[in-house]
This record gives C-alpha cells, structure tokens and sequence, in this order.
C-alpha cells in the first residue's frame, strides 16, 4: 500500500458524526489516518511483529486444539505477511493498447482508510487476529471481539491493544446492542461473521454505501462412496466434526452414503470416537464444552432429528453435550436446516454420486463440501471449498482464499481472506496512468474538428500464409469526392 507518487493524496474528510458514545473513539482514527503514519513498509513489518507475542492466549480448550487452530495458522499469516508484503504493495504494471506503448499503467493498492473488523465467538483469536493482520496494513482498526467468548474478550482486550498503536488501532467491547450503536459510525470497510451480525452490519454499510466481508459459515455436507477405506474416513469425520466441540463453521456437517456405507461406517465411527475421546467422554482433557447455555439449547434441540445411533450425554449446568450421532434423518429434519455448530453428526442415505450431488444443491448456502473417494469427480460451481479425501484442512494454506459458496446457493461468505487474499481485500485498487512526454501529435488524432475514418485503429498484421502482394496491393478506400491514395510500395 505504499503511495505511488503520481498523484496528490486523496482528501479524507472527516466523516458525520452521529449521536454516538463512539463517536469519539472513531473520530481519533480518521484523525491519525490522514497523517499517512500506517502507510509505510516498516510501519506495517514493525505492528505484525508486535502481534506475534500476543497469540499465546489460553482458550480454555485442549492446549492442542488451541496450538493447532488458533495460534499456529496467526503465526503462519504473519510470517507469510511479513515475508511477503513489500511485493504485494508494489504496483502492478498493466498492458497497453498500441497508442499508450511508451506510457505507464499500473495499479496501486492502497489501505481504504478506517476498517472495523467484528470478531465471530467460536475461534475469537483466529478470527479476529487473521483479519487484522492483513487488514491492519496500512488501515486503521476498530476491533470488536465477541462477549459471548467472555474470557477470551477480557484477554484479548487488556493484552492486545498493548502491543498495538493506540492512534490507530483500538478496541470496542460489549454486546449486540453496542455493535448497533458502534456501526452509527462511518466506516471504509466492515469485516464481520455470522447471519445475524452480518444483516446488523449489512443495514448499517447501506446508509453510507461501505463495503462488506462477511464471514458466515453454512452448511458442509460430507459424501462417502463406497470404494473409499471407511477407517481412514471415520477418524477425518470424528476429528473434522468434533474438534472445538463442533462450533466450527467448515466442519463436516452431515454424512451422505449409501445403505451398505453405513453399516461400515457406523462402528467405524463409534471406534475413532472412543479413540479419540476415551471411553467416559465426559472427562476426557481433549474434548472441549459449549461456548454458552444459549448455544447448548439450540443444539440439545437438533437431538430430536432421526434415529439418535450414537448418543452423547447433554448437561446443560456444564454446557456439555458429547459426541452424538443421528441416522435416518429426513430431508425436512431441523438438523438439516441450520448450521449447527455444535457435536451432532448426521447420517443421511443417498443411493449413488448423482444422488447426493442433487441433494447438495438444495437452495441451501454450502460453505464447502468434502468427498471421500479415490478422486473428487464431481465438483459444482455453486459449492463452496471443495475438499477430497480430508477435512477442514484447508484453512492452513496460507495460498488458499477462505470463503464459502457463490451467493446464489443462500447465504455463505463475501469476500475471501487468508494469505494475500486478505491483503487484497481490505485494499482498494487504483488506477494510474502516467502518458509519455512529447506525445502532443498523437493527441492530436482526439481533437475536433473530426473527420471520418480518423479514429480507426490500424489493421492487424498479415498472416504469413498470405501473399504480401495481395494485401498491399489494394489501396485503402477513400471518403466521398477524393481520389484514392496511392498503395504503399512494395
């Protein structure tokens, strides 16, 4: 996001202030925006490096889950960020037409000014820091952390602004009817999660024209032919759907196989559980509980979809419910409309590839789609990630953009991140086109008086299969009452 130089520095007014307790807190960043401290290279290097000691957070999760899915993927985007961001900033030079050969296009990215990035609950270091490390790239940030994550929003609040600028990063705390009065506020861009934030968020941009990241989640069916090693796929399921105790938004959601899959699949399942987890499930260290007493009541009532196989105990003092896994679900069950988020793994029957390639196409958001098979045969456009022969371990590319479904299939993400694609998303791209010196004759060509056949652009060159003599010999035609001119020697 360095400046180009071209061109003076865009005017940044200060925004309306609207009757507002944040009025004051955004007022300071559109204050140090235009000072241009956040632009430079070593601006940036030195706020992702601070970042980096401020990941060791205890999630009160197995250390291991915390380790693997929060701390190491922010390491792994700061490193790449810091190991590649002076490359990204640059400009991109474009091509040109014949009449602009000697002149320069480019395009400069530029951060878009004063971002707010709301942080989803169910990962609130990694969905929250992620985004701030390529959205804090020359931007200045409000952060806003989930309160439903209430230990993690305390932590995150007393040790993070602590590494960071305060003029140009800062940090809102507090519930639902804060982000309301929070988004009153002009901001350049919003970054936020979940459908019922998404549409707070959504409602607010609309009035001051911002643009939207939303990060939602959806639905993530999961096929099984009946060629693939059913042991092998029993230990990606139980680990992709129970990891953070289900609340992950790419998780395998549901099962499609046939008849004959099942009755492998089931003691498959039962096995890699009891592995993983042990046999009293309930006091097992690597098996994490339900965010909150709310949440564990949406998800004790999904319970009631199906044929419950493998049953789980359910204590609502503890907010615990373990591994449970349903079979006969119906199309039309609960459980199949709503992202679940919480450890119920559902067993649907389909008869072949076909079959289940048309149930997942429901008008339904899929946030992605898994298969396990030998190849990944069918792949639709209006899936989101695919993934064959694994799960959710995707989200540790820092190459691959992390988004959902094509808005068309329902409500999934907008927007992409991870990696460059988050630099890239909270940038604006600008135009540049610097003209050559001495090109006044040229420019000539654009000025009335116009004549006809002025403005044509010249033919392409000849094909060398056909005669030279053929294509200069005839002369070019010639406006109304002059003689035609001469055709070019040979």
């Amino acid at each position: 996001m360095v400046d180009a130089g071209l061109a003076a520095e865009p005017e940044t007014s200060q925004p309306p202030c609207a009757m507002s307790d944040h009025v004051g807190l955004v007022s300071c960043l559109w204050a140090a925006w235009p000072s241009g401290r956040t632009r430079p290279l070593e601006y940036h290097t030195a706020q992702l490096e601070d970042i980096l000691e401020a990941t060791a957070l205890d999630m009160h999760k197995p250390s291991f889950e915390v380790k693997l899915s929060e701390i190491s993927i922010c390491r792994r985007e700061l490193n790449h960020m810091l190991n590649n961001l002076g490359a990204w900033m640059k400009d991109e030079n474009e091509d040109k037409n014949w009449a602009m050969q000697l002149d320069s296009a480019f395009i400069c990215k530029d951060p878009y000014g004063v971002v707010l990035i709301i942080g989803p609950w169910n990962y609130p270091i990694y969905l929250l820091l992620v985004p701030l490390i390529g959205g804090g790239d020359g931007n200045c940030v409000v952060l806003k952390p989930s309160e439903i994550s209430r230990n993690m929003e305390r932590l995150v609040a007393e040790a993070l602004l602590s590494y960071l600028n305060k003029d140009c990063f800062t940090m809102v705390t507090a519930g639902r009817e804060e982000i309301t009065r929070l988004l009153e506020n002009k901001f350049d861009y919003i970054f936020t999660g979940s459908p019922s934030v998404g549409r707070i968020a959504m409602t607010a941009a609309a009035k001051h024209l911002t643009p939207v990241m939303l990060e939602l989640g959806g639905k993530n069916p999961c096929y099984i032919s009946d060629t693939c090693d059913v042991q092998n796929v029993a230990l990606w399921v139980v680990w992709g759907h129970f990891i953070n105790t289900g609340q992950t938004c790419i998780a395998p959601d549901y099962v499609l196989c046939s008849v004959e899959m099942q009755e492998k699949l089931m003691p498959a399942l039962h096995e890699a559980t009891t592995e993983f987890y042990g046999s009293e499930l309930h006091n097992s260290p690597d098996f994490a509980c339900t965010v909150r007493d709310k949440q564990f009541k949406c998800v004790q009532a999904l319970l009631s979809s199906g044929r419950v196989a493998i049953r789980g105990e359910a204590d609502e003092k503890e907010c615990y419910i373990l591994p449970t896994v349903p079979v006969d679900v119906q199309e039309d069950d609960p459980v199949m409309w709503r992202e679940i988020f919480g450890p119920v793994l559902s067993i649907l029957m389909v008869t072949s590839e076909e079959d289940a390639t048309t149930f997942i196409n429901r008008p339904q958001g899929q946030c992605g789609v898994t298969a396990g098979c030998s190849q990944l045969t069918f792949p639709d456009p209006r899936w989101g990630t695919t993934k064959g022969n694994d799960v959710i371990t995707h989200m540790m590319l820092t190459s691959l953009p992390f988004g959902g479904s094509v808005p068309r299939s329902g409500h999934s993400d907008t927007g992409l991140y991870h990696g460059r694609f988050t630099f890239e998303t909270f940038s604006h791209l600008r135009s540049a086109l610097l003209r050559a010196d001495g090109r006044e004759a040229l420019n000539s060509l654009r000025y009335p008086p116009y004549a006809p056949h002025r403005h044509e652009e010249p033919p392409p060159p000849a094909r060398r299969s056909e005669s030279r003599l053929s294509k200069r010999s005839l002369p070019p035609l010639s406006p109304p009452g002059q003689s035609p001119r001469r055709p070019a020697a040979l």
